[in-house]
């Protein structure tokens, strides 16, 4: 043990990967519905590390920090921006009013407490589940004109708060968001009815099956033998395919057999008898139950031996369109587009997140479409929506580096006002450059690609470095001050968790007169919990709620984080 610990002093590195090790392993750890969650585990037993008095480097922290930073605001860029346009700004408007309740009810929770800084920001981390306030608080206590001891102090409480009110922060909102929210909204069948009403309006069909998620709705190639007598003259390919149109289904023919005889290039014009055997595709919903129209369905080798691509595609800004800019239109429209025809669309995600595919949804630049269909059909496509992604395997390094560094630099401007120091400090500089950049990148795909894989790894190891250090840091003073302020503050934690999401529910439905799904999805947007955003969808049975998520998840994911500076001078 003792070769251990001095290893570990020596070579603190070691410390953080050991703390990153354990962390992951027992944040996926779950006992029922409930998981302590990465950061929370990789923060607890960094802490337990850090009784073995290991020092460790602030520059190796930052840099994670900025990394993380800029990776969550090159994320949620094309949306941030995208929300300020005309039928955006509600949704942005909302997310600013709940997240300055968020900020008032918290600082006001610290007057009444009487807590001092970094007890005030770690409840505002803990309580609304933004891990990086811890950072950006940090940064702003160490500019502040006290000693170094008062510092100190300030910052060993920050983690202490943020471990104590996590745990309702995570699993209280997911509670008051699908468990409380619909009943103050009327109730689960008035809400659900609400959903099902919305999806109908927005393009769904009975057979479209309402609540069912993305995943379930996959794109299929299924074969029949043509034997109805609506073939008894022969039909042309076109006409089937506008029958279907007609029926509110969107299916095509992808390839026949006559006999022996196997066509792969279907004409639109080309003849269909009885007989005739075809290949339809379409989404899951579609394709099932054609059998008792058309004819049986059979199980022919040969002809279901085709290739089928599928290919991710980012939906692209104006500026790379050729013709039609897709951003902004509904996706009823692209699918009457010349160049759609035989590809299907399977899953739409905007950051991160799944929303319906239904005929009124609005796609928005920065959007990821996965389509199916044949290699030719899907190739055209991509090119006319807009870009493989990832359009390449290898991150922009120089795009991602000097993303940070330019705007790192623009944190450190300071402004004073009435003598009070105030800045966005590099933190918040990184997050603002990622916003831009990120949006940038939406609209001029030809440079600073960084992959999805390679995003999720610069966000989650950028964070859980810095947290691990921070955890490390802070634990020989951590068991201490958890027995000065734990018990007050898990219930202050409480309340800063419940007040500003009941608020929130409230406000959007009454005064921003959003539909019940969409408010609660804008709730959970603006507080960035996407635990919250699974257990709504999951609890009403739709996607819809996701509709008023990505616009609002964008929006609090910056304020939240910059109110890391403000919690700090408000309090101080």
């Amino acid at each position: 043990m003792e070769w251990i610990t001095d290893t570990l002093r020596e070579h603190p590195e070691l410390a953080i990967y050991l703390t990153l090790a354990l962390g992951f392993l027992i944040g996926k750890i779950r006992i029922g519905g409930f998981s302590l969650g990465i950061v929370t585990s990789v923060l607890l037993v960094g802490v337990v590390v850090g009784q073995l008095q290991i020092p460790m480097t602030g520059a190796l922290k930052q840099t994670a920090f900025l990394l993380f930073l800029f990776a969550i605001g090159y994320k949620v860029g094309p949306q941030f921006f995208a929300g300020l346009k005309r039928e955006g700004l509600p949704q942005v408007l909302f997310a600013a009013v709940m997240c300055v309740c968020i900020l008032l009810s918290t600082w006001l929770i610290a007057l009444v407490m009487g807590y001092n800084a970094g007890e005030a920001a770690g409840l505002l981390s803990g309580s609304q589940t933004i891990s990086a306030v811890i950072g950006v608080a940090d940064d702003t206590i160490r500019g502040l004109s006290i000693n170094d001891t008062e510092k100190q102090k300030l910052l060993e409480i920050i983690p202490v708060a943020y471990a104590v009110t996590y745990i309702f922060g995570t699993a209280g909102s997911a509670w008051i968001l699908s468990r409380l929210g619909p009943r103050l909204l009327g109730g689960f069948d008035k809400v659900k009815a609400a959903c099902r009403e919305l999806e109908s309006r927005m393009g769904g069909s009975d057979d479209e099956k309402p609540g069912f998620s993305a995943a379930k709705r996959e794109v299929e190639f299924r074969c029949y033998r043509i034997e109805n007598g609506w073939f008894d003259n022969g039909r042309t390919v076109d006409e089937l395919e506008r029958y279907f149109a007609e029926q509110g289904k969107r299916l095509f023919v992808e390839r026949t057999r006559r006999g022996v005889t196997i066509t792969d290039d279907i004409s639109p014009k080309q003849a269909l008898r009885i007989g005739d055997e075809v290949v339809l595709s379409g989404r899951h919903e579609y394709t099932i139950g054609e059998e008792k129209w058309i004819g049986e369905e059979v199980d022919d080798d040969d002809l279901l031996k085709f290739p089928v691509m599928t290919m991710r595609v980012t939906v692209a800004g104006r500026c790379y369109k050729r013709v039609m800019p897709v951003g902004g239109k509904k996706i009823g429209e692209l699918r009457r587009q010349p160049f759609m025809h035989g590809v299907s669309i399977q899953k739409i995600k905007r950051s991160g997140v799944s929303i319906p595919v239904l005929s009124g949804t609005i796609l928005d630049t920065g959007d990821v479409l996965e389509i199916v269909g044949k290699k030719v059909d899907v190739v055209s496509a991509a090119k006319e929506i807009g870009y493989p992604d990832p359009a390449t395997n290898e991150s922009d390094v120089v795009y991602l580096s000097a993303g940070i560094l330019i705007g790192a630099l623009i944190g450190t401007l300071t402004l004073h006002i009435h003598g009070v120091p105030i800045s966005l400090s590099t933190s918040g500089g990184a997050l603002i450059a990622g916003l831009v950049f990120g949006w940038w990148r939406s609209h001029h795909p030809t440079f600073g690609a960084i992959p999805e894989a390679a995003l999720w790894a610069f966000n989650n190891m950028g964070l859980n470095v810095f947290i691990a250090i921070i955890g490390i840091s802070a634990g020989p003073g951590f068991i201490e001050g958890f027995k000065e302020a734990g018990v007050s503050l898990f219930f202050a934690g409480i309340a800063a968790t419940a007040i500003p999401l009941i608020a929130g529910i409230f406000i959007a439905s009454k005064l921003f007169k959003f539909h019940p799904a969409i408010a609660l999805g804008c709730c959970a947007g603006a507080r960035t919990t996407t635990a919250a955003i699974g257990a709504i969808q999951e609890t009403l049975g739709s996607e819809t709620p996701a509709l008023g998520y990505t616009v609002t998840y964008a929006v609090g994911n910056t304020l939240l984080i910059l109110w890391g500076v403000f919690i700090v001078l408000m309090v101080q």
